[in-house]
């Protein structure tokens, strides 16, 4: 009974095993979603997706619904996507390590109170702003005729400002796990405020960036409501194509399957890539 309990706390079984089990649990609607975009029609009407996995060598497999979703117009809604998505990630991320960096290093009249009225705009939700945001950019049409409703310039406005105080309170924790005693060598050796954020501030808060790059480029890659109001079904993106592909009955749910499993191999894409940043950046910060 020792040597089993010493083999488990070294190789620590238990939380192994829990951590397995909570991979197979969510890992599990993905992989039917899969199997279901790869079966035939008829056979996934009349029998679940399991069956597939059961007898792979039985099962008739087929990428009809793929062909389906990208002659759909899914091609075209991925591109504008991308169009929506990148420039809703890059603006906020510009301007929240601006502003992170002054709450950090910079010392002004009311510093503590304007960066606590910023975070407190985190409770503010989106769809409550939805209407007056709309009935402005309305009104910025007519007083000036500047045409922004109907664009992307539109969504990566909405998008942007409302990712603002999240970047802010995130990236700004992470600076503050700079040591201070940096910037004043910086300052001594004779670098301005705009030369230490560039070359020693930001690159050393990369991974603080990095992790809410992920967060903000999934939110809006998987927003429908914003891109739906504000750039309207002449651009459509991919959540406005996978309701099309629904149909209205519900009878395109296979053609769905196969185009949501299109839509989330870039964002699964885009983690993979950025995840040794994800834990570093969010931690760091939390204790000191």
């Amino acid at each position: 009974m020792s040597t089993l309990k010493r083999i488990s706390a070294r190789f620590k079984l238990g939380s192994t095993f829990i951590l397995l089990a909570l991979v197979v649990v969510w890992s599990l609607p993905t992989l039917g979603l899969l199997i279901t975009s790869l079966r035939r029609r008829s056979d996934a009407e009349v029998s679940p997706w399991w069956d597939a996995v059961l007898d792979p060598l039985g099962t008739v497999w087929s990428t009809d619904a793929y062909q389906t979703a990208l002659e759909s117009g899914m091609l075209d809604a991925l591109i504008n996507t991308f169009a929506v998505t990148i420039p809703a990630t890059i603006l906020p991320l510009m301007v929240a390590a601006n502003a992170a960096y002054a709450f950090t290093f910079l010392n002004f009249k009311g510093k503590e109170v304007v960066f606590s009225l910023m975070v407190g705009l985190m409770v503010v939700p989106l769809q409550a702003a939805l209407i007056p945001v709309l009935r402005g950019m309305v009104w910025l049409q007519k007083a000036v005729d500047i045409q922004l409703t109907g664009t992307y310039a539109s969504a990566w406005i909405v998008h942007s400002a409302f990712a603002m105080p999240l970047a802010i309170y995130i990236i700004r924790n992470y600076m503050l796990t700079i040591p201070t005693s940096l910037i004043e060598a910086a300052r001594i050796d004779g670098a301005s405020y705009y030369k230490i954020f560039w070359s020693l501030v930001l690159p050393l808060s990369m991974p603080a960036i990095a992790s809410f790059a992920i967060f903000q480029f999934l939110w809006v890659w998987n927003d429908y409501l914003i891109a739906f109001i504000f750039v309207g079904q002449g651009s459509p993106v991919l959540t406005y194509e996978l309701l099309k592909l629904l149909g209205q009955y519900g009878q395109g749910w296979q053609d769905v399957a196969a185009g949501a499993f299109i839509s989330l191999v870039v964002p699964l894409l885009v983690f993979l890539g950025l995840q040794r940043f994800f834990v570093r950046g969010l931690t760091s910060g939390s204790v000191k």
